[in-house]
């Protein structure tokens, strides 16, 4: 097995709880993706400081998801201008 395709633990804190992420990613990605993941939390917590955790992270994904629709549809809209264009 490479060291890419070997699954590892890897302990983060995201909203001051400690989680294990398991992932074939190295250790530093893992825990730059859960340092991103818990400013983005914390962000929607600290404009929203009644909205429970739960109700929180459902924003924040919901936010994220938004984020990647968009990036898809710009993405092949490149692909087909780049099509366009040979």
């Amino acid at each position: 097995m490479t060291t890419e395709q070997e699954v590892r633990s890897v302990r983060v804190r995201i909203l001051g709880e400690e989680h294990i992420i398991k992932g074939q990613a190295s250790e530093e990605y893992i825990k730059s993706l859960a340092a991103a993941v818990n400013e983005r939390l914390l962000e929607v917590q600290r404009s929203n400081p009644l909205l429970p955790r739960h109700r929180v992270a459902i924003l924040v994904a919901l936010n994220l998801l938004n984020e990647l629709e968009k990036l898809k549809t710009e993405h092949e809209e490149l692909l087909a201008l780049m099509e366009e264009a040979q």
